[in-house]
């Protein structure tokens, strides 16, 4: 199956392309975004990286001549930088196709190692409808190691020309989330730091007391005016007044019982990835 085949885009203006992976049916199917700039282009996540994410963005295209792979040489080339909001398995699995990777200093070593227990790799071939090529098994699957070109830190600002998206560390899913703010466009891109469903913190890694410090963040960044539209990780896009909903919930609702349930389903997940990790280095 080709790129073209695997992949779908929709625009939303703005220069910002909404990209999914047309079969991969399931929950966990997470949102790409890529954001043109006029001296960089960024693609923030990549996908489960089965199929080439950089193959179909050229022949789509969606990018600028010189963006893509197969340029002529001397020709007017255009940074192309992959970003991961975090490095679970339906988001970074296509990193290892780009030059040019940017992840959170607390997850840079995880990437590195190509660690599947702390990427989440947990994969079915029920969920993929389609196999990307004969033969495949989610069984062979597993975040390819990668060498982070950029290792993101709070504050830093990723300069694309005529925007600038800022790095906000936003752990609780994971110790090393981050969102990208657009602040003059108001737009906030936050991964699984939050999206329209339930908020997951039982991962490896995931913390409730960073969780509840991060939505305090989201709805300070809503009381001051500087978000309006939310480009998550999964799911549909919204506004301000959901992404308030949605991070005093998480709040209200972070007691003693909830970290006694989160405890419970956090050893539950992290037996069945080791097991499942064992199968695949197997």
């Amino acid at each position: 199956m080709s790129a073209l085949e695997w992949f779908a885009h929709k625009p939303l203006g703005g220069g910002i392309y909404w990209i999914q992976e047309r079969f991969y049916e399931s929950g966990n199917r997470a949102n790409i975004w890529l954001v043109r700039g006029s001296q960089r282009d960024v693609v923030i996540d990549t996908g489960l990286g089965l199929r080439s994410l950089p193959d179909y963005l050229h022949s789509a295209g969606l990018l600028r001549p010189g963006a893509g792979p197969g340029e002529a040489e001397g020709g007017d080339r255009r940074p192309l930088l992959a970003v991961a909001t975090h490095v679970h398995f339906d988001h970074a699995g296509g990193l290892h196709q780009f030059d040019e990777v940017a992840v959170h200093s607390a997850e840079a070593g995880a990437l590195l190692r190509g660690d599947n227990y702390e990427t989440v790799t947990w994969l079915s071939d029920s969920e993929v409808v389609r196999p990307p090529s004969p033969g495949w098994s989610a069984r062979q699957f597993r975040v390819q190691p990668v060498q982070p070109t950029h290792v993101l830190q709070e504050g830093d600002v990723i300069n694309l020309g005529d925007r600038q998206l800022t790095v906000m560390h936003m752990p609780g899913h994971s110790r090393g989330s981050i969102c990208l703010h657009d602040r003059d466009r108001k737009i906030l891109f936050s991964g699984d730091v939050v999206y329209d469903g339930s908020m997951i913190d039982w991962l490896p890694y995931s913390k409730i007391s960073d969780y509840v410090t991060t939505c305090e963040r989201l709805i300070e960044l809503v009381d001051r005016g500087l978000v309006e539209k939310v480009l998550p990780g999964h799911f549909n896009t919204f506004g301000a007044e959901r992404l308030y909903r949605l991070a005093s919930n998480y709040i209200s609702k972070a007691g003693v019982c909830h970290k006694i349930s989160t405890c419970a389903m956090r050893s539950i997940a992290s037996l069945a990835l080791r097991v499942t990790n064992s199968r695949v280095t197997s």
